[in-house]
């Protein structure tokens, strides 16, 4: 494994999509390093800031499964980005995740493939969890 390419990923290990993406960073040969925000959280200036890196806005990375998201209210179009933002510090579930950081980019990696649109090199052949073959394009 090598970090001459460094990869962070915000990840989720009870999530499946998340976990196949690691799995797909580690396939190629990297060791990302592994942000379990659930338990680190999340400060108002990282969130913005990769949000600002992926050109979206909280709405775009708002978790609806298995979140608190409309009890709280917060799938009302009307609800802020600023209240949005609080929602997503006081719960962090309500990140959708995996968010991967590397030279490339920032990326919603969901599906979990669209990681491989960040790496450098790809693995020659993934299967995910499920059974599903990747195989990546060149």
């Amino acid at each position: 494994m090598t970090d001459e390419f460094p990869i962070t990923i915000y990840h989720n290990p009870d999530c499946g999509t998340s976990r196949n993406a690691l799995a797909m960073i580690e396939a190629a040969g990297y060791a990302p390093t592994v942000v379990e925000y659930l338990k680190t959280g999340w400060t108002r200036p990282k969130l913005t800031a990769l949000l600002t890196a992926m050109n979206a806005r909280p709405r775009d990375v708002l978790r609806e499964k298995g979140t608190p998201a409309a009890e709280l209210g917060l799938l009302d179009p009307s609800v802020s980005d600023d209240q949005l933002l609080d929602a997503m510090l006081a719960h962090p579930i309500l990140v959708n995740r995996p968010i991967v950081v590397t030279p490339k980019g920032v990326k919603l990696a969901r599906p979990s493939e669209a990681v491989l649109d960040l790496l450098e090199r790809r693995p020659t052949a993934f299967t995910k969890e499920d059974g599903e073959v990747v195989i990546p394009l060149s």
